[in-house]
């Protein structure tokens, strides 16, 4: 059963991500057509506290609309009832590390 929390935090998440999602493609579009190689946009991110706060909140947004998507998908598929708040919180620490780790990897 998904409460009125989570429900309001997966929609609240789900409209952060779409300006984030938005300006990587266009971000990705830029780089491929502009011929820029790994090391070339590595050398315009890093060090940038636009990308590091851009990158760390999107991951903040995702990994919190991942665990929560995935605590339904628990819920609803396999049936399960007890221990669905704990998946979801270690799924959303996994996901926000993982994610983190991408970040400061490269932005700093």
């Amino acid at each position: 059963m998904l409460t009125l929390r989570l429900y309001l935090a997966q929609r609240i998440s789900a409209m952060l991500m779409v300006p984030f999602v938005i300006v990587h493609l266009i971000a990705m579009i830029y780089a491929i057509q502009g011929g820029l190689s790994a090391a070339e946009i590595l050398g315009r991110t890093q060090g940038s506290a636009f990308w590091f706060a851009f990158y760390g909140l999107f991951v903040v947004a995702a990994a919190v609309h991942g665990a929560i998507g995935l605590r339904v998908i628990a819920a609803e598929w396999l049936r399960l009832a007890r221990g669905l708040d704990l998946l979801m919180w270690a799924a959303g620490a996994l996901f926000l590390g993982l994610g983190a780790r991408a970040v400061l990897a490269v932005t700093l």
